[in-house]
């Protein structure tokens, strides 16, 4: 069985890629960063396989079609 894809807030987000909080939403609002996903009323955070999808090929990476996305 695979392990399930944990979700991981900002601060893990910042430390693993090492860009700041405002590059991370600017790729965002680009388009070339996972978008996070809303988890509490006031909370969000990331997939950790898309963060992990990002920090292997950041310059072509692109989100996943709704087809091909496994959560």
């Amino acid at each position: 069985m695979p392990e399930p894809d944990r979700i991981i807030r900002l601060k893990t987000v910042l430390s693993r890629t090492g860009l700041s909080r405002s590059t991370i939403y600017r790729k965002i609002a680009e388009g070339t960063f996972p978008r996070q996903i809303k988890i509490s009323v006031h909370g969000a955070g990331w997939h950790e396989s898309d963060i992990s999808r990002w920090i292997t090929d950041p310059v072509s990476w692109r989100p996943q079609s709704e087809f091909d996305m496994s959560h």
